[in-house]
């Protein structure tokens, strides 16, 4: 059950005199960093096959992302041919898993922006954050905070004076459970939020947001675990919402934005 693209990376390491580096960039681009059999150290040359005669040919390997033929695949070494076939038949590891989830990853990024934007919110991207050179980029700041519905179960969590410092108001009575929260800012996480990637990976991120701008939002798309166990961050400034963008807003002017419009009080 070892991993298809782990273990090609265990072969590289050891069949090649490749430093760390080099590794990872033979395993990202196999046909280039492994064409040529003199990267492979004496002892394992044998294992590569003889030269082919003019009229001995050998098939392509197709790309499974675009579905055509992979031209370059016919001149380099098997090693490099068996290193991307093990690289796409892994689901779970390596250069083709990493492609795949950044693209879902760039997929509910837009998916987010485009919701915020449908509901009349103004708001910088990542990538606009970075053209003005901005050093901490999370994937949605807020041109002025906003504030959305928070349980108050959820909010216990945090000390009562934190509570305090950072609720905008409280909500009406038909929705007594919740408060509303200030947020400055959106992380969007295309995974689960499980509480060892939250804990160790996720919220040391989030916090350096927090310090920049203030409190802050992270969506996890695919939902996470109990809050009980990921706890709130930063004394309550990290807040954590699993599933889908939340579905109102209230802007500094008090009026509310909502799937896609905006309600005047």
């Amino acid at each position: 059950n070892f991993p298809p693209s782990l273990l090609a990376r265990s072969v590289v390491e050891n069949i090649t005199s490749f430093q760390k580096k080099r590794i990872k960039d033979a395993m990202k681009d196999p046909f280039v960093k492994l064409k040529f059999k003199d990267v492979i150290l004496d002892q394992y040359q044998s294992s590569e096959p003889r030269s082919k005669s003019s009229t001995e040919t050998e098939c392509a390997m197709i790309d499974p992302f675009s579905g055509l033929s992979m031209d370059n695949s016919t001149q380099v070494t098997r090693l490099a041919r068996e290193v991307v076939e093990a690289t796409n038949s892994d689901p779970l590891y390596g250069p083709r898993f990493d492609k795949e989830r950044n693209y879902v990853g760039i997929e509910y990024e837009m998916i987010l922006e485009r919701a915020l934007r449908s509901m009349g919110i103004p708001l910088e991207t990542e990538e606009e954050l970075r053209a003005r050179g901005t050093s901490r980029t999370p994937d949605i700041l807020f041109s002025c905070p906003v504030a959305i519905k928070v349980p108050k179960r959820v909010l216990s969590l945090s000390s009562p004076k934190r509570i305090a410092e950072n609720s905008v108001a409280i909500a009406s009575t038909e929705d007594e459970d919740y408060v509303w929260k200030m947020i400055c800012w959106i992380d969007s996480k295309a995974l689960f939020g499980d509480v060892k990637t939250h804990q160790t990976s996720v919220l040391p991120q989030a916090e350096t947001y927090v310090h920049r701008f203030g409190p802050g939002l992270i969506l996890y798309w695919f939902g996470h675990a109990p809050i009980v166990l990921l706890g709130t961050g930063h004394g309550g400034d990290v807040f954590v919402a699993g599933w889908d963008i939340p579905k109102e807003f209230m802007l500094p002017t008090g009026h509310l934005a909502r799937d896609g419009c905006r309600i005047f009080h």
